[in-house]
């Protein structure tokens, strides 16, 4: 990861920092193409949505892939607040993404979390490296502000 991607990253962050504020799990992506340029950015939604698939990543991919071409999608990145979980990862994969990046751990997670929330804590990369074609994972990149964001919200 070039150290100028790390701004993505906070802005994945942010996303998931307002959507704890709107009584959303804090999570929070974004996606960006080759050139650098914001496609999408998205937050979690399940909570006010009442959609258990509201994850931040499912959210982008979902309106990705009704913009942008297969070869857009392809050659951009997933930045995420928080690894994608395995749906997460799948819907990455069926969109086509090329690279995902995040911050947060789903070990870590899983870790501050305890028994507070169920959850799959298990690696995108378990998933994304059954595809039939390769998708880039790069992670987890040690960011405070990543932790810092579920801190008092899994009560």
């Amino acid at each position: 990861m070039r150290p100028e991607e790390t701004r993505f990253l906070h802005q994945a962050i942010d996303a998931a920092r307002r959507a704890g504020a709107r009584g959303n799990q804090p999570f929070g992506a974004v996606l960006v193409d080759a050139a650098g340029k914001v496609l999408l950015e998205g937050e979690n939604t399940a909570v006010t949505e009442r959609d258990c698939t509201g994850h931040a990543e499912a959210n982008i991919m979902r309106e990705a892939t009704r913009r942008y071409p297969p070869d857009v999608l392809a050659s951009s990145t997933m930045y995420a607040s928080t690894e994608p979980c395995a749906m997460c990862a799948g819907a990455i994969f069926w969109g086509g993404v090329g690279r995902v990046v995040f911050a947060l751990s789903s070990a870590e997670f899983g870790k501050m979390v305890g028994d507070k929330r169920a959850g799959l804590f298990m690696s995108c990369r378990e998933v994304l490296e059954r595809g039939s074609r390769p998708t880039q994972v790069e992670g987890p990149v040690d960011l405070r502000e990543a932790r810092d964001v579920h801190a008092g919200f899994w009560k």
